[in-house]
């Protein structure tokens, strides 16, 4: 059965044919769709028009996607921008989330697989009954405003990594596990490899570095997860 939704979502793809096929399974699940076939169409398009998430494809013919992904980036923080690429190589993928995506999928990929990618970047997870306002030693957030400081100074972070920070400080002083935060942050049905996990908290790691006078609060923890240490 369709299910009407209101979000927008932005399909950068030169392939004619993958673009409508993935605009027609998109329609089909009650989201909005428009399709650009180069990078430049995309950011033209993101002037003027609001947009949910985009879905990228990292093969454009005039812009490397990476470059768009980057851009984008700058002109919006929070917006997700999910990554399709037939590069298989883990330095592309890396590069590609630490440039500012949430997510990436490769070619060729399973369409429930999408659907469930799209499905955990676009869903809101904050609960009503989970305390909005955190306070661990100098890092203060404020859940429901999509804010948090350190020392009074307000950290730039994407919104994934904010998910995860506000996870990992709910267990302050406890290990979570991988697991955990693949469901919690991004959707308990994940497919796929958990390096996107890595990558975030390594973005995250360094931001929070950078404010902590090389402190490190968040600490690995071999074959189980992270911790976010009490100070």
């Amino acid at each position: 059965m369709k299910v009407v939704t209101s979000e927008q979502i932005l399909i950068v793809e030169d392939d004619d044919t993958i673009a409508s096929n993935l605009a027609r399974a998109l329609t089909s699940q009650g989201y909005a769709t428009t399709s650009v076939g180069t990078g430049r169409a995309a950011l033209t398009y993101l002037d003027s028009a609001r947009v949910d998430l985009v879905l990228l494809d990292l093969g454009l013919p005039d812009i490397d996607g990476i470059d768009v992904c980057r851009e984008i980036r700058t002109r919006d923080t929070t917006l997700p921008i999910v990554l399709l690429t037939a590069r298989q190589e883990e330095i592309d993928i890396v590069v590609g989330l630490d440039a500012g995506a949430v997510d990436y999928i490769t070619k060729p990929f399973r369409l429930a697989e999408l659907l469930a990618r799209l499905r955990a970047q676009l869903r809101r997870t904050e609960p009503d009954n989970m305390p909005q306002d955190l306070l661990v030693g100098s890092l203060r957030i404020d859940a429901r405003a999509r804010r948090a400081w350190w020392h009074g100074e307000q950290l730039d972070l994407r919104a994934k990594e904010l998910d995860l920070l506000i996870r990992l400080v709910r267990d302050a002083g406890h290990a979570v596990t991988r697991e955990t935060l693949m469901t919690d942050v991004w959707d308990e049905h994940w497919f796929g490899s958990t390096k996107t996990l890595d990558v975030h908290i390594a973005s995250l790691r360094r931001k929070l570095q950078h404010h902590a006078n090389l402190v490190e609060p968040i600490t690995t923890l071999r074959a189980v997860g992270y911790r976010y240490e009490l100070p």
